[in-house]
């Protein structure tokens, strides 16, 4: 499977929109791997993990053709990981001579209210709710939903993706692991091809209840997924969706996390696996 990194930054973006903090004037000055947009993923050129308000610009930096995109996974309702608003740009005056007709999203409830009654009758969507735990089969993945630790009383979710062989990991946002997501994956004998973490707070400390995680959360995930044989020295293992205040500058992290074998990702990085 590839995927690509469309966006890796938290809310705010990178540097912040509104920001002179120190490291957001240190990203404006360093630019290329530092300027970062709100996070969204692309597997396979068909799957799309998430729908910020910067899609249409990725889509365009990355020369995507968004209309042959057939299925959009949600992880939760925050404006920066679902604008709903830009689901009404498919069909009707604004869209002609679509490859594909029409555009199947899949999500928890918060994302699923947020939609009921809001597409028009142009709009070639099709809505559908997942449930934790609950395998299901999109397009030639088998897409397992899992409860995220975040935005509570919305249903956030982060996804298992398999693909013949092949088995990612993609969590964001979320804090560290509930303990039934633990046992899921480990009952389940998943063996975990690439996996990608939330890294919002970096260095700041950040308890386990949070909503976001940072280096010393993801270390003991890992610890605890590699102790039960779910994820390997063969593991692909990635940093993503990096806040502002937590210095994200791209060569300060890779050299930080070298010996951790972690890759850090950053607008537009891309990898098969």
């Amino acid at each position: 499977m590839k995927i690509k990194f469309l966006g890796t930054a938290a809310a705010e973006g990178f540097p912040a929109v509104f920001c002179n903090c120190e490291y957001c004037c240190e990203a404006r000055m360093l630019g290329g791997q530092n300027i970062r947009t709100r996070s969204q993923a692309l597997v396979n050129d068909d799957l799309l993990i998430d729908l910020p308000a910067d899609t249409y610009s990725h889509f365009l930096n990355n020369g995507i053709e968004g209309d042959k995109i057939q299925n959009l996974l949600i992880t939760h309702s925050h404006q920066d990981h679902f604008y709903p608003d830009e689901l009404q740009m498919r069909g009707g005056a604004y869209a002609h001579k679509m490859h594909i007709t029409k555009l199947n999203v899949f999500c928890g409830e918060g994302a699923y209210k947020k939609l009921e009654g809001f597409l028009g009758d142009h709009a070639l969507v099709s809505v559908h709710l997942l449930k934790a735990f609950e395998p299901v089969k999109i397009g030639n993945y088998t897409v397992t939903a899992l409860p995220a630790r975040h935005h509570l009383g919305d249903s956030a979710l982060f996804y298992i993706i398999q693909n013949g062989e092949k088995t990612i990991l993609y969590a964001h946002d979320t804090g560290y692991f509930y303990d039934e997501v633990f046992e899921y994956i480990e009952n389940n004998k998943f063996k975990i091809d690439l996996i990608s973490l939330d890294c919002t707070s970096i260095n700041i400390p950040i308890p386990d209840t949070d909503g976001h995680m940072g280096l010393d959360n993801i270390r003991r995930l890992v610890e605890k997924l590699t102790e039960s044989g779910s994820v390997t020295d063969e593991t692909v293992k990635i940093i993503n969706h990096f806040s502002h205040n937590a210095e994200p500058i791209q060569h300060k992290m890779e050299s930080q996390v070298k010996e951790d074998g972690f890759l850090v990702a950053y607008d537009g990085f891309e990898l098969d696996v």
